[in-house]
């Protein structure tokens, strides 16, 4: 491990991981392990359960950021997640 903490980016509806290539860039730049799962948008329960599953993969301190949606997405995840700091981008456009 780098000594960064790893970075899960959860992207919007009517979105996908791609959404966020250009700040993968940077993060990777700064030598972040970055990942931005795609998530299936049928029904919030599938999407709050990838995010679990993907989190469960990280090896060490992560932070988890999201889009609009991704932000209900993480907030649904609830109070059991495994000691992410969650944080809500809520930029438009």
């Amino acid at each position: 491990m780098n000594g960064q903490a790893n970075i899960v980016l959860v992207h919007g509806a009517w979105a996908d991981g791609s959404s966020w290539s250009a700040v993968i860039e940077r993060l990777q730049a700064d030598g972040f392990v970055v990942t931005a799962p795609q998530f299936p948008m049928a029904a919030l329960a599938d999407d709050v359960a990838r995010l679990r599953e993907v989190l469960n993969r990280q090896n060490g301190p992560t932070i988890v950021v999201g889009h609009s949606y991704g932000g209900q997405i993480i907030t649904a995840l609830g109070a059991d997640a495994p000691s992410e700091r969650s944080t809500h981008d809520d930029r438009t456009g």
